[in-house]
This record gives C-alpha cells, structure tokens and sequence, in this order.
C-alpha cells in the first residue's frame, strides 16, 4: 500500500475507486465498505483510494473537545494495509480545507488530482463549505465531470456510526469483550517501554510500563486486563494494570504489564498489547501482602482465559 501525507503528494496514471471518512478503528462496518471499495477496483481496472484526514475533523472545528480515537495514524495505516487498500492519502485538515466548496472539492481534488473512476460514498454524506452539499449535489458533479457515485445504503451507515460509538463507550467502561466484538479484532495499545518504579519486582511481578505512541489514543477505563504481545518474535502471555496505582500512592495514570513466564529485558522496546478481556476494578488493598495475594489470583485467571480461549 502506498501511502501519501497529502492530496498533493498523490500521484497515479490510473483512474481510482474512492472512498473517504476517517475510518478510525477500522471495525466491522467499515470492512464492509473497503470489501465494496476492493471488489469495485479489481473488477474495473481501477487503484483503490482511502482519503483520511488528519487531526480528526472534530479535533479542529470543535474548541475544547477531548475527542480520543481507537487508532493512531500508523495503527489506521497498517490496518487498512491488511484489509488490500491500494493507496491511502491521510490530508492534514484545517480550517481552510473545511472552506473549501463543494464544486472546488470535486473538480480540483476529486477529478484533477484523484482521476476519479467511482466514489463510494454514505447516502448522507454533506460535503463543502459549512457541510452544505448532499449525496444529490454529488451524482450531479459525477455527470458533469464523468464519474459514477455508489451510495452506501442506511443501514450500512447506521451500522459503522452506532459501531464506533459503541466501541468508544465500551472501552471507556473497561468493556473490552464487548468492543472487540464490533472491531473484529483484539483492541490494542502500541507503545514504548519506560523505567518505572521497579516496585513489582519486590513482589515477584515486575512490569512493563508503557506510555502509548500518542497521547490521543484511547486507553480503556482503570482496571486489570488480560493481555498478550508477540515479544522477540513469540506470543507472550501477560496481565495489565490501568490505573494510579493506589496501594502504592501512585500519582498519574500508568499502563503496566506483567507478562507470565518472561523475564527479559524490554526498556526501550516499541511493543504492542493486546487487550482481550478485563478482569478486575483497581483497588486498593491494605498491604503488599494482600497485593501480592491477589495478582497471584489474577495470575491463574489470566493463565485459564488463554487456556479456554485460543487466539
């Protein structure tokens, strides 16, 4: 997949099949598009086309929002890689792009820059200036500049805004089970392993902490998880601590794994987690000794999830 930071920088002598929307998470009803998008490409001759946009729309036009996203950038980028996509443009968005009219959209970027073949496009999609062109305003440029529009259906529609907003909701609540059943896939955290305060090792747990790539990423609510990581080229098995810590007096929210069975050194390591299920609330216990008591238990749940579910 050839990936490019703007529409300027995309380049191809082939016509294109396009979609566009941000696409975060990558879940179930968005795979039912890129399948559409896919098929529509080979079938025709054509390069498939993800535009994407970056910072998240609402990110800029909405002051004060604390708006979290299920992906990063290169996670998006890596997932729709696996699902076939040809190119993805990833356009930074701004206040002067959202100007933009609608007939400035189609001809100067769609057409000129895009070579457009066909457009798979929501049937509720409003594009140009203050949001005012609908799906109709579209077939209408696509019979004055030559390209077919495919109107994703209602239901389809209702499907991937109800899905990512689920997966959100969920996520936040510490659902994990419940989100990956809409991602289609295990949610997960890419991050750098960093120094911690080695505490875990005088209990014979230590951990990894982590501090995810980007600040914008959404980390589930506090608690213990049951994790996994593929470490030096193997699957390791793993529990997950999301929280402040408080037998400890910790300050600040910490990402902390303890992988079963594995004692080699990670610090500095780029490292992914995947989070499967979610244990336990975090809480705070009255000595060292009951910590130790219960990661130990949370050790042998973790160890039998694994052990009924096989990834």
């Amino acid at each position: 997949m050839k990936i490019f930071n703007s529409i300027q920088e995309f380049t191809s002598s082939a016509k294109t099949i396009v979609t566009l929307g941000t696409f975060d998470g990558v879940h179930k009803g968005h795979k039912s598009i890129l399948e559409k998008l896919i098929t529509n490409s080979k079938t025709s001759g054509c390069e498939s086309v993800v535009l994407t946009f970056f910072p998240h729309p609402r990110m800029v036009l909405q002051q004060n929002t604390d708006l979290k996203l299920l992906n990063t950038i290169d996670e998006k980028a890596a997932l729709l890689e696996k699902e076939g996509v040809d190119n993805l443009i990833i356009h930074p968005f701004d206040h002067a792009f959202s100007r933009l009219t609608a007939e400035e959209f189609v001809k100067d970027i769609l057409v000129d820059k895009l070579n457009i073949h066909k457009i798979i496009i929501g049937h509720d999609h409003r594009f140009g200036r203050n949001r005012t062109a609908t799906i109709d305003d579209l077939i209408r440029f696509g019979e004055e500049f030559g390209f077919e529009v495919e109107k994703i259906s209602a239901l389809a529609v209702d499907e991937i805004s109800v899905s990512s907003t689920k997966i959100r909701n969920a996520l936040n609540e510490g659902n994990v089970d419940y989100a990956n059943t809409f991602l289609g896939y295990p949610y997960f955290i890419n991050g750098t392993v960093v120094q911690g305060r080695q505490l875990g090792r005088t209990i014979n747990f230590p951990t990894a902490n982590i501090e995810p790539t980007e600040n914008y990423k959404l980390v589930p609510a506090n608690g213990v998880y049951v994790v996994a990581s593929v470490l030096n080229g193997k699957t390791v098995y793993g529990m997950m601590n999301i929280g402040n810590r408080p037998t400890v007096n910790g300050t600040g929210t910490t990402i902390e794994v303890h992988y079963h069975d594995f004692n080699e050194d990670l610090y500095g390591q780029q490292i992914k987690v995947s989070i499967y299920h979610r244990l336990r609330d975090e809480v705070k216990f009255e000595s060292f000794d009951a910590l130790k008591l219960q990661l130990e238990k949370d050790r042998q749940q973790s160890l039998a999830y694994f052990k009924d579910h096989s990834l």
